[in-house]
């Protein structure tokens, strides 16, 4: 799966945290996004929570392109319980990244570093 769009699904179902007026400075959000993925890649059990909702949102993917929205809405729901495991760090960013064009430099940037945690996934 196109990993913006994982990307894209972890930001979109997250529940908000509290919104923000400004765009977040690009250069904090790279180093945010660095040090939550050390803080995931360092963790077994995080890792493997990490790569799990990577299969989730294969799944709710899989789910949106046949139209059931039922099964896409309860993955959905256990995407954003085990996201929780993830810590406060992880649902920080995510907050922060809802404010992000993934398709820009910095977004594109930010895409990448989530692709090398990817890397840790088993395939």
């Amino acid at each position: 799966m196109n990993r913006l769009l994982i990307v894209a699904i972890f930001i979109i179902s997250t529940l908000p945290l509290y919104a923000q007026d400004q765009a977040p400075d690009a250069a904090k959000l790279k180093a945010d996004t660095q040090k939550v993925a050390s803080i995931i890649k360092a963790d077994g059990a995080k890792t493997q929570t990490y790569c799990q909702i990577a299969d989730l949102a294969d799944q709710i993917d899989k789910a949106v392109q046949v139209k059931d929205t039922k099964k896409a809405e309860e993955l959905a729901q256990k995407l954003n319980e085990m996201e929780k495991n993830l810590g406060p760090e992880y649902l920080a960013l995510v907050d922060e990244l809802r404010n992000v064009d993934l398709t820009s430099k910095e977004g594109q940037e930010i895409v990448l570093i989530f692709n090398r945690l990817d890397e840790s996934c088993p395939h």
